[in-house]
């Protein structure tokens, strides 16, 4: 299993910010969107996690970026029978994400 990230975009002011984690690896039909709800709901994070038509899931969250790295965090394990290979990571800005936490697709 091999967890690294490629990281763009590094956000440094207080205001929310905004996660976008493309994972690869197993992460389909392992209970990964469900893991990533709680997560993100734990952590009060608003946003969506989806399964994409290529086998990856995509992760948009925002919220304090303290908590964001947290999630990513748990992104980078998992639930008990994922295996994230990689994960390819956005930050920007956030504030535009609808109160609450999705799960799509």
């Amino acid at each position: 299993m091999r967890n690294c990230a490629t990281m763009v975009g590094v956000m440094t002011s207080g205001a929310p910010s905004r996660l976008t984690a493309l994972v690869h690896g197993r992460v389909q039909g392992v209970g990964f969107r469900a893991f990533v709800r709680r997560q993100a709901l734990d952590l009060e994070l608003d946003g969506y996690v989806e399964n994409l038509a290529d086998g990856r899931v995509e992760v948009v969250a925002e919220g304090e970026r303290s908590e964001l790295e947290h999630l990513l965090v748990k992104l980078r394990t998992g639930p008990a029978h994922a295996e994230v290979e990689t994960i390819d990571v956005t930050w920007a800005e956030g504030g535009a994400m609808p109160r609450g936490f999705y799960v799509y697709g």
